[in-house]
């Protein structure tokens, strides 16, 4: 199948999922708005949504856990209120963090490698939430 554009389907879908990866936001919210407003294509459509989905998890995800050392650096200074000689090394929580953050990124480069190399056949790797969002949302 071609789109509007005259261009594969998969190919699209994979356009969708490495501008994800490696655009940012504003590419694939262009694409995905294009895709959602113009072509026919429910599998299109839906890659499009579960590109921009993934996306957003992979960015809420890393700000959700920088809560940990704010919320952990917020008690430490309620301690130093009460009393100057009682402290919460955060040096461990940094290296954990870091690994966290690392971990994620490369969870999310593979994810986005893997379904685009398998949006070329318009194949797709299930994730059961996000493909429900997609399901939902793709209409």
């Amino acid at each position: 199948m071609k789109t509007k554009l005259g261009i594969s389907v998969g190919l699209f879908g994979a356009a969708l999922y490495f501008s994800g990866l490696f655009g940012g936001f504003l590419v694939l919210l262009l694409l995905a708005g294009y895709v959602m407003l113009v072509e026919e294509n429910e599998w299109l459509k839906k890659t499009a949504v579960k590109a921009v989905t993934l996306l957003i998890a992979f960015s809420l995800l890393p700000a959700l856990i920088r809560l940990i050392p704010d919320l952990i650096g917020w008690i430490n200074d309620i301690l130093h209120v009460f009393s100057d000689k009682v402290s919460i090394s955060t040096t461990l929580l940094t290296k954990i963090m870091n690994v966290t953050y690392s971990t994620i990124d490369i969870g999310r480069t593979v994810l986005f490698i893997c379904l685009g190399i398998k949006a070329f056949n318009q194949g797709t790797i299930a994730i059961p939430v996000v493909d429900g969002v997609a399901d939902k949302y793709a209409e």
